[in-house]
């Protein structure tokens, strides 16, 4: 008797490891697919900046907000900071890719575009790049959504995306919310 009982236990016990075996194999082959079909695959590379010279490089503040770069593309460069996006409003067109490019000299945040797919942490230490394509013009509010603080709950920019005919940068290739 002690030995069906036994045998009862070990199949039991492999019954479950086949269960487990299944899941993961479930979730290995979902892991695959977002990669290979979805294309969601963790950043190839790192992009570091000394948060102390932040300010004297690529986000000087002169480099700041929405610039279109001589092939064309959308660049926005903002600054996180306690407590504070800097510009507090950026302006980016409709339908066409965009690329942010976000730092901090100080502190964890986060950057949210509300109503798009936009939402990345900004580390100290490190560009945080989002290359989206916004896809309705209107105003989308931009809130830090890491605690950086007792100021984070102020902390709040703005996306403005507009008409791609409405879209004129300056001479310099620079555009910002104060022409709208």
């Amino acid at each position: 008797m002690a030995g069906s009982s036994e045998q009862a236990i070990v199949r039991s016990e492999l019954r479950w490891a086949v269960v487990v075996g299944a899941v993961v194999a479930v979730i290995f082959a979902a892991t695959i697919f977002a990669a290979v079909a979805m294309h969601m695959t963790p950043p190839g590379s790192v992009e570091t900046i000394d948060p102390a010279t932040l300010h004297l490089g690529e986000f000087a503040e002169a480099n700041l907000g929405t610039r279109v770069s001589g092939d064309g593309q959308v660049i926005v460069r903002i600054v996180a900071t306690q407590f504070a996006f800097v510009p507090r409003c950026v302006v980016v067109p409709v339908g066409q890719p965009v690329s942010l490019r976000v730092s901090s000299p100080d502190v964890i945040h986060g950057l949210l575009v509300m109503g798009t797919n936009v939402n990345t942490m900004v580390v100290p230490g490190y560009v945080s790049q989002v290359r989206t394509v916004f896809s309705q013009t209107g105003d989308h509010l931009m809130p830090c959504h890491e605690f950086c603080g007792l100021g984070h709950s102020q902390m709040m920019g703005e996306v403005r995306v507009v008409k791609a005919q409405d879209f004129r940068p300056g001479a310099d290739g620079r555009a910002s919310c104060a022409d709208r």
